[in-house]
């Protein structure tokens, strides 16, 4: 049986997207809520809005976002710029659960609850939205990217909403749709991203004269497998090592990523060489920043895990 939330959602999704696509309805139109919060059903139609449009802008169909906001105008009554501001809002929870967002719509923090659970009610109804991530047509291997990778600056802390239920209903969502898990578990998404890298370093040492190191550029998960605590043994100009463990995201730069305590330790043991390399906006255009150690000075690292066996944990201490 339907909650009275679902049939909210599913009438505003059907006025939406239903047959022959008659998103409108001039009835609907009441110039006296201009200025008032947003009503969950307003909420669920700009959400399907949105999705509609990002839709499109996967697929490379074309549409106009200016179109987009006069339809959303006459259906809801609301102005040009709330409608604007209330898509960067969107991006901003998109933003979160490290996903894209549309193009020319800024992510814009301070939004209401209600945004975030239809977000989420979405994204539950459409998983694929979320777990699919494009990649670039190359395989292991194959990388054939003639320049090295942009490398700038570790972000600032991501802004949160200001309200105390939108900062509660967007932690829960971001637990529920959890993007360093999709991203671990993409194991081609972190083949891509350690590949790109690997030719980065051997392109970015020959373009400083030092092809005898590029030579020596290795690639030790892929030819060691995994449990060195690093990806890439690499070096600098100087013939120092770099020692580079790899994140790779299809989100943008303050998506978070799981830590192995193998990767933390060795970090602490080797912190003149090891290297935290976060490849990031990697199906469209992949660009990185970099950290070195200690990782707790740039990072918020939380324990999530623990290993469980049995026995006295009196005489484990």
């Amino acid at each position: 049986m339907l909650t009275a939330k679902d049939e909210s959602h599913a009438n505003a999704y059907r006025v939406w997207t239903g047959p022959g696509r008659k998103l409108f309805n001039p009835q609907m139109v009441d110039e006296s809520i201009r200025g008032t919060v947003w009503s969950d059903v307003e909420v669920d139609l700009i959400v399907a809005d949105y999705f509609d449009m990002m839709q499109k802008q996967t697929i490379g169909e074309p549409f106009i976002k200016k179109e987009h906001n006069r339809r959303l105008q006459k259906v809801t009554g609301r102005t040009e710029g709330s409608i604007e501001y209330k898509h960067q809002n969107i991006s901003a929870v998109l933003q979160r659960l490290g996903m894209a967002w549309l193009r020319g719509y800024a992510p814009m923090s301070n939004f209401q609850a209600s945004l975030v659970e239809a977000v989420g009610h979405h994204l539950s109804k459409h998983q694929k939205l979320f777990l699919d991530t494009p990649l670039p047509e190359q395989t292991a291997f194959t990388f054939s990217d003639p320049t090295p990778l942009y490398i700038g600056s570790p972000p600032d802390l991501a802004p949160m909403p200001a309200a105390e239920t939108a900062k509660r209903s967007l932690e829960r969502l971001v637990r529920k749709f959890d993007p360093a898990a999709r991203d671990e578990r993409n194991r081609k998404l972190g083949k891509l991203g350690e590949e790109r890298v690997y030719h980065s370093e051997k392109l970015t040492l020959a373009a400083q004269g030092r092809d005898d190191l590029a030579r020596k550029v290795r690639w030790i998960s892929e030819e060691d497998g995994d449990g060195a605590g690093y990806d890439i043994l690499s070096f600098d100009p100087q013939g120092h090592e770099r020692l580079i463990e790899v994140k790779t995201t299809t989100g943008h730069q303050t998506t978070p990523f799981y830590i192995s305590e193998n990767e933390r330790s060795f970090a602490e043991e080797r912190p003149d060489a090891f290297r935290l390399l976060r490849l990031y906006d990697f199906s469209r255009e992949p660009k990185a920043f970099e950290l070195a150690p200690p990782l707790e000075s740039s990072l918020c690292l939380d324990p999530i895990a623990y290993r469980a066996s049995f026995g006295n944990p009196a005489q484990q201490s």
